[in-house]
Parts: structure tokens; C-alpha cells; sequence
């Protein structure tokens, strides 16, 4: 019964109180607590060093655009939209462009990505994948002193041994599948070309050079991207009775997607602009060869490096402007790469 007082007691006093008066609109407010910290010192010295290497290197590619936009200020005016479409070479005449050159360019490229990606690809999923740790430790090493080989080592190696041992096979290629352009090696009049000196120096040698060269870039770039996929996801798969190469196709794969994309389009931009090596494997010509395994052919680096020496004032100029539109790919390609990897992050559509 003292409960029941008690309660109807403290009923009676709320209504004989009436409700509690709020406060007026125009009474101060109390002010949320700042959360804001005060940086440490390592903390402001770490933000000023990143933001200055930041701006330094943007400021560095900007100035080497304006540098080569400036030297091929002469050449641009003289050629005008013509310095893409034309083949010839000969500032002296003033009759030149870089259509040929552009397209073995482009030409040599392409056929290192389409030996690199696949032997890149599948030399990372060896090391992150199959091989026990000691020997992927030694494989890692192995990979990474490939990198730091200097052009002119892969060059040396491409006239004198890799060369010999490609004709056999662009021969047989040439041979059987002939009937696809690309691969047809056949004189001005159309006759099918089988001597040995037709396949010499061509792009194909070439691309092969330069996709060894850019295989431990790629390798090293997808290997990481690799093995960072989640260890939960990957004993999920094969808890789940998946095979290996299961768990590799549906984890490993998606997960490291924007590793591989990364990985190609770096390829891609230093086979772009590979200079030693193409310089000294290639038989430069200025007109655009589409049989790939015929000899013959050019690229932007290559001539450049070729021409150097001996050109004039206004053949500097032209040079410059070659390597402005080769600077202006690799910007391209690199912004590609990266609005493609931002679409793609890793891990986004990886499922066991």
C-alpha cells in the first residue's frame, strides 16, 4: 500500500505543477566540443615533405610540357596538322611528320603487351600462389634483379642470340598464316618473301626485346596487387571445396584487377618510349610497314635518338615536337590507366 501512496502522491504534484517551461528561442545555446587536434610536429614536417613532393613532381611534368611545347614551337607552325599524317622525314625540305614513326610506335607496343601481360600475369600468380615461401622469396629477388638490367644489355641480347632464334619462327608464322595481313611478308609486287634477311630487324623482334623488358614491372606490380587478397576469402573458397584454380579465378583474380590494369598500361608506357633497345634491334624506315614480320620499321624514341646529332636548329625543333606528342600518349595512357583502376578497385567484386 506505501507504494501505491507514494505513486499517487507524485501524480497530484506533476499536475498541480503543470509542465516545465521550455527555454526561449533567443536563450544561448550550448556550442558542440571541438574534436579538432592539435598536430604534432611529425605530423605538420610528414604533411609539408608529402605536399612538397607532390607539387614538385607535378611541377617538373608541367615544365617538361612547356619545355617541349616551346622547342617545337617552330616545326608545329611550319607543318602544321600535316606532322601526324606525313611519312617522310626531312626537316631540311621541310617536308616531314611522324605518321610512320608513330605507327611502329604503337606497332612495337602492342606486340610486347601481347607477349608481357600473359607472361607477367602468370609469373605473378606463380610466386603468389603456387610456390612455397623459400622459393618465392627467391623468386621475388630474381624478378626484381631483372628490372634493373639496363636497356642495352636486352639490346646486345636481341641482335645476337634472340634475333637468330625468331626468324625460324616468324617464318613459320609467315608460312601458315600468311593469309592475315599482319603476318604476310611479300616484296612491292606482292610475292611472298621466305629469305631469311626478309625477317630481320623488324617489329616483331622488337616487340619481343622490349616485352622482356617490361615483364618484372608488370610482374611486380600484379604480384602485390595478388597478395593482398583477403586470407578470409581465399580459405572460404577452398573450405568450400573449390579447387585451386577455383579460388584463384574467383578470389584472387577480381581482387587484384586493378593490379593487373596498373600493371599493363605501366608496361605500356615504357614500351611507348623504349629507345636503346628498339634502336638497336630495328631497321629504320620511314613509311608504315603493316607486316609486322618483315623488316623494317621505327619509333618516336628511336628516331630521336638517331637524328640528334646531326640535325639543325629547326631539325632540333622537329625532334622536339616528335617528343611532345610522345609525351602527350604516355599522359593519355597514364590517365586512362588510372580512371580505369579507380572504376575497378581491387577486392570490389571479389566472392567465394
Amino acid at each position: 500500500m506505501s507504494s501505491g501512496s507514494d505513486t499517487t502522491e507524485i501524480i497530484e504534484a506533476a499536475l498541480l505543477n503543470g509542465p516545465r517551461e521550455s527555454a526561449p528561442d533567443d536563450a544561448p545555446r550550448p556550442r558542440p566540443r571541438s574534436l579538432d587536434a592539435k598536430a604534432s610536429r611529425a605530423d605538420t614536417v610528414f604533411r609539408v615533405v608529402a605536399t612538397s613532393a607532390g607539387g614538385t613532381t607535378v611541377a617538373i611534368m608541367l615544365a617538361v610540357g612547356v619545355f617541349l611545347s616551346i622547342r617545337a614551337g617552330d616545326a608545329l607552325q611550319v607543318a602544321g596538322f600535316s606532322f601526324l599524317t606525313e611519312t617522310e622525314w626531312s626537316p631540311e625540305t621541310q617536308t616531314f611528320g611522324i605518321a610512320a614513326v608513330l605507327f611502329g610506335t604503337i606497332t612495337i607496343a602492342v606486340i610486347a603487351m601481347c607477349f608481357s601481360v600473359p607472361l607477367a600475369l602468370g609469373t605473378a600468380l606463380l610466386i603468389s600462389e603456387v610456390v612455397p615461401g623459400r622459393v618465392k622469396s627467391a623468386l621475388v629477388t630474381l624478378v626484381d634483379l631483372m628490372a634493373a638490367v639496363p636497356s642495352v644489355v636486352f639490346g646486345l641480347w636481341g641482335v645476337f642470340f634472340l634475333q637468330a632464334n625468331v626468324i625460324p619462327v616468324a617464318q613459320w608464322i609467315s608460312t601458315y598464316f600468311g593469309w592475315i595481313p599482319f603476318f604476310a611478308v611479300t616484296d612491292a609486287d606482292g610475292n611472298r618473301l621466305t629469305d631469311a634477311s626478309a625477317f630481320t630487324s623488324s617489329a616483331f623482334i622488337a616487340g619481343m626485346v622490349v616485352a622482356l623488358m617490361v615483364v618484372p614491372t608488370q610482374t611486380s606490380v600484379m604480384r602485390e596487387a595478388f597478395s593482398q587478397a583477403p586470407v578470409g576469402e581465399r580459405e572460404g573458397a577452398l573450405a568450400l571445396g573449390s579447387t585451386r584454380w577455383g579460388m584463384i579465378s574467383t578470389v584472387v583474380l577480381p581482387f587484384g584487377r586493378g593490379g593487373v590494369i596498373g600493371g599493363t598500361m605501366l608496361g605500356l608506357g615504357r614500351a611507348l618510349g623504349e629507345t636503346i633497345a628498339v634502336y638497336m634491334i630495328i631497321s629504320p624506315i620511314f613509311e608504315i610497314n603493316w607486316q609486322v614480320l618483315k623488316t623494317g620499321t621505327n619509333s618516336v624514341s628511336a628516331l630521336i635518338a638517331l637524328r640528334y646529332g646531326e640535325s639543325s636548329q629547326f631539325g632540333l625543333s622537329a625532334l622536339m615536337a616528335a617528343g611532345l606528342v610522345l609525351f602527350l600518349i604516355t599522359l593519355v595512357v597514364n590517365f586512362t590507366a588510372s580512371s580505369i583502376v579507380a572504376r575497378s578497385r581491387s577486392g570490389a567484386e571479389s566472392g567465394a
